[in-house]
């Protein structure tokens, strides 16, 4: 039972904790709640950070979850710039780095999210080295790109993940000049395997960019503190202004570690360990977002999957779950990109050597497509590029685990809502 005298503490203002927030006080939580954000700006979301925003086609105050006065009217008490250095779990307190103040809890939600890794090798210390996870960062870019294009600069991407290409995609937008060292074969190889990377990396290269697999940056070389080239482990060395280090992202797990939590293994993306409630080892302490691994019964494994929709739906999750709700998180997971005239959905969960063979549905010459990602005749992932409203039919094609006829499911003539039973 919750009552008015509880105290929620949710660690960490990003989307996943302010819409946790949010979802305690619509479901009737009238108890303290209290979110604690390592950064001075109000929870704001991250996909216009490599998206719109950085692109200058939306206002900075379009990636807030809420407007700044909705916090005090809905009674959330939101501190701004506050780190928290230690759980206390039999005390059941959280304490502030900053001035030492220790909070009582009744549940706790940890929704620290990830932070990018870094490059370890020379050079990362030049003024020119950036990293894109904050909204500082991509007011930083922003800047940066524009210059670039105005002078004919260059970029060197360490990394061909989303947001390696989407970075790739602005920057060439303004106008600089492009190259992306990537160790895989193909970009995204990690997540859409070769068949589909080939197809961004020709995307990409018809608007200029420049590819170069199967390396990795060893140093970035400077004078008076600024980038001067990026050098790889094969010897070549390309010229550059700025380099962005886009080789993913760790998730902050260090509170719970600390704290004594259970962290899930590497091979099923490390992370908080939490159950299908997203409860920790810890009944009273709760974790959603990036930093959570949840074991997802569709796929037969762990996940931990740090894309926008897992923010949004894992925090409500797990305020509910904290409320004493029967929950269940097993939501499909979903992302999707923007890319020049490119426009993609993904749903599901099927990086290589999981599938067998990937369907396309559609002209992919033409880049309007769906890539269905099988596992005999089953459906793990879909990918709609160019072709919208297909969503839903996707995503029950891969929760109801039908039994599906590839060649109709490749056919364009047989509708999607027909297929699977």
């Amino acid at each position: 039972m919750v009552d008015a005298d509880q105290t929620f503490v949710i660690v960490g203002g990003g989307l996943a904790g302010a819409k946790a927030a949010e979802t305690l006080r619509s479901e009737g939580f009238t108890g303290r709640v209290i979110l604690i954000c390592d950064e001075r700006d109000h929870p704001y979301e991250r996909p216009p950070l490599s998206k719109g925003y950085l692109l200058g086609k939306e206002e900075r105050d379009s990636v807030f979850v809420h407007e700044p006065a909705w916090y005090a009217q809905n009674d959330i008490e939101l501190h701004l710039g506050q780190t928290v250095d230690a759980i206390d779990r039999a005390a059941k307190t959280v304490r502030f780095g900053e001035d030492g103040t220790v909070v009582r809890y009744d549940k706790l939600l940890l929704a620290t999210g990830a932070e990018p890794r870094r490059l370890d090798i020379p050079g990362t210390d030049l003024a020119g080295v950036h990293h894109l996870r904050r909204l500082s960062h991509a007011e930083r870019l922003k800047h940066v790109l524009a210059a670039l294009g105005r002078d004919n600069g260059h970029i060197v991407i360490a990394g061909g993940g989303w947001i390696g290409l989407e970075v790739a995609a602005a920057a060439r937008e303004y106008g600089a000049e492009v190259t992306v060292v990537e160790p895989s074969p193909t970009p995204l190889h990690g997540v859409l395997g070769p068949e589909l990377g080939a197809l961004f990396a020709e995307l990409h290269r018809e608007h200029g960019v420049r590819f170069h697999f199967g390396a990795r940056l060893t140093e970035i070389v400077g004078q008076d503190g600024m980038v001067l080239a990026a050098r790889t482990d094969d010897g070549e060395e390309h010229p550059a202004h700025d380099v962005l280090a886009a080789i993913g992202a760790a998730p902050r797990t260090a509170l719970a570690e600390a704290a004594g939590l259970e962290i899930a293994d590497r091979a099923y993306g490390g992370g908080v360990r939490v159950d299908e409630r997203l409860r920790t080892s810890d009944p009273d302490i709760f974790a959603a977002g990036d930093v959570a691994s949840f074991p997802h019964a569709l796929f037969d494994t762990r996940v931990r999957v740090e894309h926008w929709a897992n923010a949004l739906n894992g925090g409500p999750a797990a305020a509910r779950a904290m409320l004493g709700q029967d929950v269940t998180y097993d939501r499909v997971p979903y992302f999707f990109s923007d890319q020049y005239d490119l426009g993609m959905e993904y749903s599901g969960w099927a990086p290589p050597g999981t599938y067998d063979q990937v369907v396309i549905r559609g002209d992919a010459g033409k880049r309007e497509f769906i890539a269905f990602w099988m596992k005999g005749n089953r459906v793990l992932a879909g990918m709609n590029v160019n072709v919208w409203d297909v969503t839903d039919p996707i995503q029950r094609l891969i929760r109801t685990k039908a039994e599906v006829d590839t060649e109709a499911l490749a056919d364009p003539h047989v509708p999607l809502d027909t297929l699977g039973g």
